[in-house]
């Protein structure tokens, strides 16, 4: 077994020699369809990684028991999940790790790593490291170095998952035969990771190539267009994409027969490396640091205009450019609003309007103040804007019961059915109309 070594805060570092040992990492879920191939680009790196998707409500209880309350709902279900992983028996707690992000910004994500150390002490777990995913340079570990290749990888990955998941929820709802979209995912998720550890699919002509490709399989999927409440999904970027945090929102969603809109991961990114610009323009800095970080930006947004042409080539709505959703904030809420999702949340509330999904659920954790500044608190100002936004913030938290998230929803949805009926039925009406004087003048 490999020796344990702490660094001089007295934090337990993960080696080179645990990870030459085969040292289980374990991945809390979040977005499945991203972190499934940045799991299996990891994998080829060498690091022996596992992505948990254990769901239900004992994962909550865990975190409840070792988390204080007052904590954002996220870190409870995060460090629920972990401990809840190492406490069933299926890993061998004196080889296994855990690996979580850090922004490296002023939410309480920043401190979720020493939340979970304290939990795991707690919890009997002592000797199990725990990594930082970070760009910040918060921490190092020599057992798990990020380089230029695996970072070239991750955001390729990131990219495949924002454009799978926008076709998905484009097809899905209208697929003729039920699961050919789901198959496409599987296909592809395997095909890109396969593509990515064998050392091709992440320079931007190859990106360029497999979205076109991937593009064109989805448009050949066969659809029935039918009218359909279209309804948006946005939050704080946990309880946004995940599943266990936001109580399967997409499916419920779906089921309720709607099309379904959540923006990608790579606008949040965008904003995260924005903002440390902005900072620079405003405060001054490191001039090396700003042009590598304005580098870094400008090659986002080539990828970012990969998917945008590979969608419109093809006939799909691509997702907005985070040019024009920054834009949209212009005058409704300062740049310096920047904690969390900051104005980047009501951007994309904007921008979904806009778009035609003018039915939004803004999701949001218990103790994220942010999000319900910058979602709750600028519903009544978004539709000063757009006087047809119909915007439902959704509390998600360990005492709020399903049924009554879901009933919310549902009332909200009402609302939505009730005019999708009349613009089918003012749409039907002007279609007979022309039908009829184009009879007359025959």
């Amino acid at each position: 077994m490999a020796d344990l070594v702490y660094d001089k805060n007295g934090r337990l570092m993960f080696t080179k020699q645990m990870k030459d040992e085969g040292y289980k990492i374990l991945l809390p879920m979040m977005a499945e369809l991203h972190f499934s191939i940045i799991t299996n680009v990891l994998k080829y790196y060498g690091y022996n990684v596992e992505l948990l998707k254990t769901n239900g409500p004992e994962i909550a209880q865990v975190g409840l028991k070792y988390v204080h309350n007052d904590t954002c709902y996220p870190a409870i279900l995060v460090i629920g999940q972990f401990i809840h992983a190492l406490q069933s028996g299926k890993y061998d707690v004196n080889k296994t790790a855990l690996m979580i992000t850090q922004s490296g910004g002023g939410c309480r994500a920043s401190n979720y790593i020493h939340l979970l150390r304290k939990a795991l002490v707690k919890a009997g777990f002592p000797n199990v490291p725990v990594i930082s995913l970070n760009m910040s340079g918060l921490e190092s570990n020599s057992g798990f170095v990020i380089t230029l290749p695996l970072l070239r990888r991750i955001a390729a990955a990131g990219l495949y998952g924002d454009m799978l998941m926008s076709l998905d929820n484009q097809v899905k709802p209208y697929e003729i035969h039920k699961g050919d979209s789901q198959a496409l995912i599987d296909k592809w998720t395997k095909k890109l990771s396969d593509t990515l550890i064998s050392g091709h699919g992440f320079k931007l002509k190859e990106l360029s190539e497999n979205l076109d490709e991937i593009a064109k399989d989805y448009s050949q999927i066969p659809i029935k267009k039918v009218p359909k409440v279209k309804v948006g999904v946005v939050g704080e970027i946990y309880v946004k994409y995940s599943p266990l945090g936001n109580n399967n929102l997409e499916k419920f969603l779906y089921e309720q027969d709607c099309q379904v809109n959540v923006p990608g991961l790579i606008g949040f990114i965008m904003f995260k490396i924005d903002n440390r610009l902005e900072d620079h323009k405003l405060y001054g800095g490191n001039i090396v640091k700003y042009t590598v970080l304005n580098k870094l930006m400008n090659y986002i947004k080539e990828l970012e205009e990969l998917i945008t042409n590979s969608q419109l080539k093809f006939g799909f709505q691509p997702p907005a450019r985070y040019d024009h959703v920054k834009e949209l904030t212009k005058g409704v809420i300062g740049y310096g609003t920047k904690m969390g999702e900051g104005w980047l949340l009501t951007g994309e509330m904007l921008e979904l309007v806009e778009s035609g999904f003018e039915n939004i659920v803004c999701a949001q954790p218990f103790g994220c103040l942010p999000n319900h500044i910058c979602g709750k608190g600028m519903i009544r100002e978004i539709k000063h804007i757009y006087d047809n936004a119909n915007i439902v913030a959704i509390d998600y938290d360990p005492g709020a019961p399903r049924v009554n998230q879901e009933n919310r929803i549902k009332l909200m949805l009402a609302v939505a059915k009730e005019q999708l009926k009349k613009e089918t039925q003012s749409s039907d009406n002007v279609t007979a109309k022309t039908e009829e004087t184009e009879q007359a003048v025959v």
